[in-house]
């Protein structure tokens, strides 16, 4: 049996790359999610409500709230939530660019991971990852 870090790196490895995808093509992205049911099996979510240009933070919203109703059903054991952030790094003063990665495990483990980044040419280069505890 995995241990509750080991499921939500793996649902963060899942879906960065979609991410990193999304921005060499549009430069920017929606929030998006992954899931782990509780079989271990990992499925993509999404947010509409029917709004073809809504604002992140509403998507935001609608998929938090689906993964509270999903927690308290019992359907899925740990999530991930990905979204295009502006942040000030560690030993920086200076904000950029970011995929964050809010993971959150029944296990009690909860954290949002940044991988900051810069668009050259369409290509995605990614700084110095880190993690903040929620």
């Amino acid at each position: 049996m995995s241990d509750p870090k080991s499921e939500v790196e793996e649902l963060m490895n899942d879906g960065i790359m979609f991410g990193e995808q999304l921005l060499e093509k549009y430069g920017e992205f929606f929030p998006f999610g992954r899931a782990m049911k509780p079989n271990g099996e990992i499925v993509s979510v999404a947010g509409y409500d029917g709004d073809e240009q809504p604002l992140s933070q509403d998507v935001i919203d609608l998929l938090k709230d689906g993964y509270r109703q999903a927690a308290k059903n019992g359907d899925y054991k740990a999530t991930a939530l990905f979204y295009d952030a502006r942040v000030i790094p560690p030993n920086s003063e200076n904000k950029t660019d970011a995929i964050a990665v809010a993971l959150d495990h029944k296990g009690n483990y909860s954290v949002v991971v940044y991988f900051p980044y810069k668009l050259a040419d369409s290509n995605v280069e990614f700084g110095e990852i880190f993690v903040k505890l929620r």
